[in-house]
């Protein structure tokens, strides 16, 4: 291949880049990296072409295309290449590479194998995921730089409390919570399922005071309960914006409680949250969702 003809090609890759028209970017920039992988900008072809694998979600060719990018990027410089390549190594549990790339973005991690869990480290994050009704916008407990377990019980179909996901690195949106700024990020897959079903009761609870009892006993258990009342629908615009929240939407009377659990445990927790406090507490319609 001519320089020339390389150059209408990287011209080609970089409009198909701009019309988002991600594999025959990826394909075009393939065709100039087989013949000049190592051209003082080659750095960029590979890695606008793993990225572009990345967006059609092919994860073995955005590893194997990231690694050549961060192959030729600065270590220790927040370089996007391996933020990238920490992300494609994640997703296909290339453990070693993940490791490297992270440090090689700048973020410490444990050394070790397997999985890198360094639970709390990394702090709360919202994650928008995709779901049976479209998206919705969870609470998630990050795991690593790019994974988040689930700690909010889903409303929408198809998604359960206790997944962990992978999420992409650019925040789409923030939620405000006294006064504290947390950032949404897109969910790019699913990493693992969770085994525990979703259910709904319709509980009667005297005061606010005793939903906030029944969400307690069962976060004791290492489940997950959110009341209906606390669900708030935005628009597409208004989610990738900034949202404030202001109380909790939770209410005396009666009401649906989404709960995450085993269906026998729901009803042995219920029955001890229904007999504290000497009546003013009732359930009834335990059914499962999903």
């Amino acid at each position: 291949m001519e320089k020339a003809e390389a150059r209408g090609l990287l011209e080609r890759a970089r409009d198909a880049f701009d019309a988002e028209e991600w594999r025959r970017c990826a394909e075009t920039y393939e065709q100039v990296l087989a013949h000049f992988p190592d051209e003082k900008a080659a750095g960029a072809w590979w890695y606008d072409a793993a990225l572009a694998y990345k967006f059609l979600r092919d994860w073995p060719k955005a590893y194997a295309l990231g690694r050549e990018a961060a192959a030729r990027a600065p270590r220790g410089e927040g370089d996007p290449a391996f933020w990238n390549l920490g992300v494609a190594a994640t997703v296909l549990r290339e453990w070693e590479v993940a490791r490297d790339a992270w440090e090689g973005f700048g973020v410490p991690v444990p050394q070790g194998e397997g999985p890198i869990d360094v639970d709390g480290a990394f702090g709360m994050a919202c994650v928008r995921l995709e779901t049976d009704g479209g998206q919705e916008v969870v609470w998630a407990r990050r795991l690593c730089p790019t994974r988040a377990q689930v700690v909010s019980v889903p409303f929408t179909g198809g998604r359960r409390f206790g997944e962990v996901v992978v999420h992409d690195g650019e925040p789409k949106g923030e939620r405000v919570v006294d006064g504290q700024r947390i950032a949404v990020f897109d969910e790019l897959v699913l990493f693992e399922p969770s085994p525990l079903p979703t259910l709904v009761v319709t509980v009667h609870a005297a005061e606010a005071a005793d939903v906030h009892a029944l969400v307690g006993l069962f976060v004791e258990e290492g489940y997950g309960a959110e009341p209906k009342s606390s669900f708030v629908l935005h628009c597409g615009c208004c989610s990738e914006g900034t949202v404030e929240y202001e109380g909790d939407g939770v209410h005396a009377g009666e009401q649906e409680i989404v709960l995450a659990s085993p269906p026998e445990e729901a009803g042995r927790i219920l029955d001890v949250w229904s007999g504290q406090a000497g009546g003013g507490r009732s359930w009834s319609a335990l059914q499962p969702v999903s």
